[in-house]
């Protein structure tokens, strides 16, 4: 096939998105090397992906770009037939083993404490904020955790758990406004460093654990932002491993992103570059693995303001780079950036949604209205 009827194909599947080649409108893309539309028909979101971080094309509104292709389920109509051959290999190997636990640490959150701190909010929380009432990043990630500690009716002298607590903002949040004892588990090395020293003189324990290890007994249990990294073969162990370590009358908060539908991969360029061994489970999946073990209580869905979390993050990256551009270079700009755009572009489609579940092992015996 030549260029021309490469070219002639994408341009076709953009029909119906308003994102034309070479356009002048902001979300349109300016194409650098005209092998683009060969490389996205063969290689699909790796293609496109690798072509961009290697400066193949441009868009000024990335984002929007994102929020079109994923609204028209582009995602959808070009795929690789090794897509196929992945699926068959996450139904058959379990890629979230507990001897791999360690790896999404070393490969995301080790890079550098640095890059998160210019941009996240000022208790480093990396997870979507609630932006009801919130002028800004700190006031939507203080609002997110006073809703959580709300839900799940923190009383001073608790003894609550955290699963996946990364550089323990959450964890201190907590034992400060609410007076409870934290236990926080990560599988980050270098959150564990900065963690701990933000913690000093609290009682708050970070360690560095995998939470299958956990054996204890808690008031409550929260996981913000981790279930993505569980994988659909271990949703059960979760959902066991959290009501192994509940009291009878406790309560478990879950807050993770949900998708649309059921899958078993994760997509091929996150997978390689940004969240290795991740996957966002389904409505079905997660409903599967509580079974038998809780009751709902409680799903609130704030999808939205993850495309409002997202954007902010990537403001602060951008207003930073002058000094983080010291270590890493022009290749990993781009790769974060589109890693931020297209996720934000995600959520603003509908495609991800953001989830808080409350769960019971036997449901609340008083009435309580839940917080939204």
């Amino acid at each position: 096939m030549s260029k021309t009827r490469f070219k002639k194909k994408v341009k076709d599947l953009l029909s119906g998105t308003d994102i034309t080649i070479n356009g002048s409108n902001p979300w349109d893309i300016q194409v650098h090397n005209e092998e683009l539309f060969r490389r996205v028909l063969a290689e699909g979101s790796m293609g496109l992906g690798e072509s961009y971080m290697e400066g193949w094309w441009d868009v000024e509104q990335l984002d929007e770009f994102f929020h079109r292709i994923l609204r028209a389920k582009l995602d959808q109509k070009v795929k690789k037939l090794g897509d196929i051959y992945k699926i068959i290999k996450a139904k058959i190997f379990n890629f979230q083993k507990k001897s791999r636990a360690f790896e999404i640490g070393q490969h995301h959150y080790d890079i550098g404490n640095k890059l998160y701190r210019y941009m996240l909010d000022d208790l480093m929380i990396y997870s979507c904020g609630y932006w009801k009432n919130a002028q800004n990043l700190n006031e939507a990630q203080r609002n997110k955790l006073d809703l959580i500690c709300r839900k799940l009716q923190l009383e001073p002298g608790m003894r609550v758990l955290d699963i996946g607590c990364g550089w323990g903002g959450a964890a201190k949040y907590a034992a400060e406004n609410y007076g409870v004892e934290m236990v926080g588990v990560t599988v980050s090395e270098e959150q564990i460093k900065l963690g701990r020293e933000m913690c000093k003189r609290l009682p708050v324990e970070l360690r560095l654990q995998d939470y299958r290890d956990l054996n204890e007994s808690f008031d409550r249990i929260f996981s913000i932002g981790m279930f993505e990294h569980v994988g659909y073969k271990n949703y059960q162990t979760f959902m066991d491993v959290a009501r192994r370590n509940l009291k009878d009358n406790g309560l478990l908060l879950l807050h993770c992103i949900g998708g649309n539908q059921t899958v078993y991969k994760t997509d091929p360029w996150i997978q390689k570059y940004i969240f290795p061994n991740s996957m966002i489970p389904s409505i079905k999946q997660v409903g599967k693995a509580i079974e038998g073990q809780f009751v709902m209580e409680d799903w609130h869905n704030f999808g939205q303001d993850y495309d409002t979390t997202l954007m902010n993050w990537f403001k602060n990256f951008k207003e930073h780079w002058d000094d983080l551009k010291q270590k890493y270079d022009d290749h990993f700009f781009r790769m974060w950036k589109y890693y931020l755009m297209v996720s934000a572009g995600s959520f603003r489609a509908r495609k991800n949604q953001l989830w808080q579940l409350l769960l019971s092992p036997y449901g609340m015996k008083k009435k309580f209205r839940v917080p939204h």
